[in-house]
């Protein structure tokens, strides 16, 4: 390895370490000051709304800063290209479908009890609700692939960095309370799945999609428990009743081993779905060696060398004809150009 990849990869270790303290005080500084600004429950979205803002604008100040990157938000995963929406889309089908799948089994096997609430107050609580679920799913998009996950698959390649983030996370999930083997087991194969959306589409729409969903299809229109929190849904309230490896007893889905199964499932799904991203915006770009090649010459040669077709003859020369001089005859000597009468025997 030459002294500029090590420098290179010191470099980006160091932006890794930034950007991993940086989400810990962002973190904790959005916390306290939804605290300050409100106490009641829209304290739960402002938190949300500080977190994803000042990490994406911390981030977009570090790579404009350490590397020089002219669109440093763009460059984070949120590039606003043609069909990002769709891709949020995308993401979006898979995560309710893996919901969906999810939820079946329980209404077959045990049953899900379910109170809905009609006071009109509450539909306006549930777009508060979708709003912290599309804030809370940007920073964890922003947090776990973004800036740090780009500096630190430099130091380790992209698998490297997958399994690095995948344990962060799972992490961050095992201190949560009433979190259990499945649930880590879940945070890890939910994190790869995440991450795997993201390297194939180089963008984070379609992850971010599909973490939407997932929490907030569970909370918002089956009101179940998102992690061992079960106040998300002003709507509807869900009790599922069955076997706890199936309904993840009082964590939600998250601690659900048959979720764990789906999840593996969706990996194929989504290898399917982003089969032309991935082809769009990881094929390899060739660069010419700089030797001027006339393309349309090679084509026609080749199609008439496999047509049989005779080349054309190439046109002739300029050829320039000058007027001939004759130049003049050397005189003969008189003796031997003229016979005298005295030379005749």
């Amino acid at each position: 390895m030459s002294a500029i990849q090590r420098t290179g990869k010191l470099r980006a270790y160091l932006e890794f370490i930034a950007a991993v303290l940086y989400y810990f005080i962002v973190r904790a500084f959005a916390h306290n000051a939804a605290i300050a600004i409100q106490r009641d429950a829209w304290q739960p979205l402002i938190e949300q709304l500080l977190f994803a803002a000042l990490l994406i604008l911390g981030y977009a100040a570090f790579g404009a800063l350490f590397d020089r990157q002219p669109r440093s938000i763009a460059a984070q995963g949120l590039p606003l290209r043609s069909g990002w929406a769709r891709e949020f889309g995308t993401g979006a089908a898979i995560g309710w479908g893996a919901v969906v799948v999810c939820v079946l089994p329980m209404l077959v096997v045990g049953g899900i009890a379910v109170v809905v609430t009609s006071q009109r107050a509450a539909w306006g609580w549930l777009v508060a609700d979708a709003a912290y679920f599309v804030l809370l799913t940007l920073g964890e998009e922003v947090a776990f692939r973004g800036y740090g996950f780009q500096r630190f698959a430099i130091v380790v390649g992209s698998s490297g960095a997958a399994f690095g983030y995948a344990l962060f996370y799972a992490i961050m999930r095992a201190m949560q309370p009433g979190s259990t083997n499945a649930s880590i087991a879940i945070s890890v194969v939910f994190s790869f799945l995440l991450t795997t959306a993201y390297l194939r589409t180089r963008a984070l729409w379609v992850s971010w999609g599909l973490n939407f969903a997932w929490k907030a299809s569970q909370a918002l229109i089956f009101g179940l428990t998102v992690a061992g929190v079960s106040s998300h849904s002003p709507i509807i309230e869900g009790n599922p009743m069955g076997p706890f490896w199936l309904t993840g007893g009082g964590f939600g889905l998250d601690a659900s081993w048959w979720a764990c199964l789906v999840l593996l499932a969706a990996f194929v799904v989504l290898h399917r779905a982003t089969r032309e991203l991935d082809f769009k915006h990881n094929a390899p770009v060739f660069v010419g060696a700089g030797i001027p090649v006339d393309i349309d010459a090679a084509a026609k040669r080749q199609h008439e060398d496999a047509m049989g077709q005779p080349a054309e003859p190439a046109a002739p020369g300029l050829v320039q004809i000058l007027p001939a001089s004759t130049p003049p005859a050397a005189p003969m000597p008189a003796s031997d150009s003229v016979i005298g009468r005295d030379d005749l025997p």
